[in-house]
């Protein structure tokens, strides 16, 4: 009875070939987001009823909404995925395995809400993570799925990755922020 959503690739496709993460529809959502206004996604991720993975369960499409209204002259997207929590593996399994959805997820926020930076905070002591994902980042952007004016767009994305030491504390954004500083 129950429906992968997150994992539904793993263990389908190579983590580390960008060709088959595309040929199972990667970048699709991007494709469309692109097409789209940021208060156009936001209402999509609300009617999906997307919400965080942390224990609090938060709604991603009011956090969306928080940073799309947010008048900045800069803004960034972050992902937590140091995982602090002792005996936590939920990143770690999701980047081995289908690092590019994370970096597709991230630059579809990063449309919706007006950033053009970001970086995924990893934890260092997961080096196949921390390889699959870097490897992820500059395979998009070399295919053009991240960088400047993705599709000919005029939305550009930067992204980069972060390795973390693993800290229980950088779970709180704000120890998060001055770490990765």
């Amino acid at each position: 009875g129950q429906e992968k959503l997150v994992l539904r690739d793993c263990g389908m496709i190579d983590p580390e070939s960008l060709d088959e993460y595309v040929a199972a529809g990667g970048y699709s959502g991007l494709a469309r987001a692109l097409a789209m206004d940021g208060t156009a996604i936001v209402k999509e991720i609300e009617a999906s009823g997307l919400r965080g993975r942390g224990g609090a369960g938060f709604p991603t499409a009011a956090k969306w909404e928080l940073m799309r209204k947010r008048e900045a002259p800069e803004k960034w997207v972050v992902c937590n995925a140091d995982e602090g929590d002792p005996g936590a593996y939920m990143n770690r399994n999701e980047i081995e395995s289908d690092p590019h959805a994370l970096l597709e997820g991230m630059a579809i926020g990063a449309k919706a809400m007006g950033a053009r930076r970001g970086f995924v905070y990893v934890r260092a002591e997961y080096p196949l993570a921390v390889e699959r994902l870097e490897r992820a980042a500059r395979d998009a952007h070399e295919a053009g799925l991240l960088g400047d004016d993705i599709h000919g767009s005029g939305f550009s994305f930067h992204l980069d990755v972060v390795r973390g030491a693993g800290a229980f504390v950088c779970g709180e954004e704000t120890a998060l922020l001055a770490s990765a500083e």
